[in-house]
């Protein structure tokens, strides 16, 4: 038994993956801010964990999860404001760092892994990204294929494929951080800057609606 579609049905998806993934959403906008204020390692780091973060939704949606939200406003708000409260975490640790944009840092292990968890934490307290799962995966699923074989490799071809386009970002941000950076008044702005598109992206998420978000 195959776990793809027919190639039609496969080549429409990975057409409409691509055009998704190069659309920037949260999760993007949560990378570049991580690039242009630390560099590229923060950057393809915070992409790893959004991407791990991500395929646990992909899982979640084949497994039932979003079933359990669409029907279920109680878990779906918990999820919601449990993700926005992170990300208001870590606008206040940005606003408290003395880091920014452009600024050299050290990419310490320790780093790393923190950087990795919060991407990973940011995407797997998002349950709009797993009803955007349940609602997309299914238009390109053939009957002739396990469901639940086929809606995994769906799901994880479009978490590679968003990570592809997702490291671009962070590359290209890491790139513009130090142009950025050797203004004294956007240096001195930097690390706010960060605070506030993280509190900006909390805000986003309390208040979206069902949409796609990465």
């Amino acid at each position: 038994m195959h776990a793809f579609p027919s190639w039609p049905l496969l080549s429409a998806f990975l057409v409409a993956s691509l055009i998704l993934a190069v659309t920037p959403g949260p999760g993007v906008f949560y990378i570049v801010t991580r690039s242009a204020a630390s560099g590229w390692r923060h950057g393809l780091t915070s992409v790893a964990g959004v991407a791990i973060g991500n395929l646990g939704n992909a899982i979640g949606a084949s497994v039932g999860l979003a079933a359990l939200f669409a029907v279920s406003s109680v878990a779906f708000t918990v999820v919601k404001y449990a993700g926005a409260f992170y990300l208001v975490y870590l606008g206040v640790q940005a606003l408290r760092s003395a880091d920014a944009i452009g600024a050299p840092r050290h990419a310490a292990p320790a780093q790393l892994r923190r950087v990795f968890r919060d991407g990973l934490v940011v995407a797997l307290l998002n349950p709009k990204t797993t009803i955007f799962f349940a609602a997309f995966l299914p238009q390109f699923m053939s009957s002739e294929t396990a469901s639940l074989m086929q809606s995994v490799a769906l799901g994880s071809m479009f978490v590679a494929i968003a990570a592809v386009t997702d490291s671009a970002y962070a590359v290209s941000a890491a790139k513009l951080g130090p142009v950025l950076g050797k203004a004294w008044r956007i240096r001195e702005a930097g690390r706010y800057l960060s605070g506030v598109a993280l509190f900006g992206l909390a805000l986003f998420t309390v208040l979206g609606a069902t949409e796609r978000t990465r």
